[in-house]
């Protein structure tokens, strides 16, 4: 037992040391262009704006450090300071031997205290480093309307799903986890489809797109590239931030694309029309069934891992759980699996890389030209003030998009 907690002890130091590295790494290399851009950077912002990025890129960087120093010795205390034990025994007891709710009420209940004393945290995120760079257009009220809400939602969906993936131990046997997987991954489908519908609304308006020259552009686009949606609609992003961004939801005919109002208020038409071009490039690419299925294999190896591990009394003794208890091993699983795919992460995001770059190279056909892809990708690197310097052990391990660098680079190499 005290192997397993010394393994989790020094996968917990190596997980914090290589953020830590990788964050001192990247902060060097930015500090080491602050005075004068690169000619490639400085072909994207002017001084001024470089000069913000540069701010905005280190002040979040060094945030970012605090709080994840915060979290792993949060983490710590909680799995080493026996606080978990002491909750379920306290939980479970609610309903007695054999009783499934009262153990999902304790996975619920972990989680959602967990994260509270990160809440300072994220308010100061919000209302000190956005506010000061201009990007936060949130307010306590809403910020807080959004905790309660998270909340809520958390123990309306959560309950029920964890109360069945919990039962199916006793109604199928050993091969439980088999079926959550497809529990799970079936729920994930539906909520593709639901989210835009039930949940999205919870927290922002959607409203059509009004009819004018920019629907007009959308919807031929669609049909020159085969790509047909069931609504465009805009979303009030900009009632919590300045950031912009782009997405469509759901899969055939739910198709829905979202734009937030921040991004058609900082892009014109042909700049908006290659952004959804390149969102339809990762329809028509196949990247979305693509990485549902990598989605599925990685659920299927997790459900498989936390069966074992509720079968080996050792992991749950050794945390101060009874052996055999299930709602804790989730938990743990829940907790620590990060310290390991941690790791997995470059890999992962490498994928995604590929996925960006072919998508771009789509709009860039689908647009006749790059200009427009390039004018929208410059716009907003300019707006989000984007870090046009990252080290390349930084970017390769976290970026899940090329640096707007390298993507000018692809899109040029592929011609006009």
């Amino acid at each position: 037992m005290s192997f397993v907690l010394l393994i989790t002890a020094a996968l917990m130091a190596l997980r914090l040391a290589g953020e830590l590295v990788l964050s001192a790494l990247n902060r060097a290399e930015v500090r080491r262009h602050a005075d004068e851009a690169p000619p490639a950077a400085a072909a994207i912002m002017d001084g001024a704006t470089y000069a913000r990025s540069v701010a905005y890129t280190l002040e979040k960087s060094r945030f970012g450090v605090i709080s994840g120093i915060f979290d792993a010795l949060l983490l710590a205390l909680v799995i080493f300071g026996g606080v978990l034990p002491r909750l379920f025994g306290r939980v479970a007891a609610w309903g007695g031997p054999g009783a499934v709710w009262s153990h999902v009420l304790f996975i619920l209940f972990a989680g959602v205290l967990l994260s509270v004393p990160a809440l300072p945290f994220d308010w100061w995120e919000q209302f000190r480093l956005e506010q000061h760079y201009g990007f936060n257009k949130s307010t306590p009220r809403l910020w807080l309307s959004d905790k309660l809400k998270g909340v809520a939602l958390t123990f309306v969906i959560g309950f029920p799903l964890l109360w069945a993936l919990l039962s199916l131990v006793k109604w199928v046997g050993d091969a439980w986890w088999v079926w959550a997987f497809a529990l799970v991954f079936g729920f994930q489908l539906l909520m593709l489809v639901l989210y835009p519908k039930l949940i999205l609304p919870l927290f922002n308006k959607l409203t059509p797109l009004p009819e004018g020259e920019l629907r007009r552009r959308l919807l031929a686009l669609g049909d020159r590239t085969g790509f047909s949606a069931k609504a465009i609609e805009v979303m009030d992003g900009s009632k919590r931030s300045g950031h912009s961004n782009a997405f469509f939801t759901g899969f055939g005919r739910f198709r829905r694309i979202v734009l937030f109002d921040t991004l058609i208020n900082q892009l014109a038409p042909e700049e908006l029309e290659a952004v959804l071009a390149h969102e339809i490039g990762h329809y028509r690419r196949g990247h979305i069934p693509k990485m549902i299925a990598v989605s599925a294999v990685m659920l299927f190896a997790g459900f498989a891992i936390i069966a074992w591990l509720a079968r080996a009394p050792w992991f749950n003794l050794s945390f101060g759980f009874p052996a055999g208890e299930l709602a804790p091993t989730f938990l743990l699983f829940g907790l620590l699996s990060g310290l390991v795919t941690f790791w997995f992460t470059p890999v992962m995001n490498l994928v995604s890389r590929r996925h960006e770059y072919e998508a771009d190279a789509f709009a860039r056909n689908a647009m006749g030209g790059m200009g427009a892809m390039l004018g929208a990708l410059r716009k907003l690197a300019q707006k989000n003030l984007s870090n046009l310097t990252p080290h390349p052990w930084y970017s390769a391990f976290f970026y899940s998009h090329p640096t707007l660098v390298e993507r000018e680079r692809a899109l040029m190499a592929g011609g006009r």
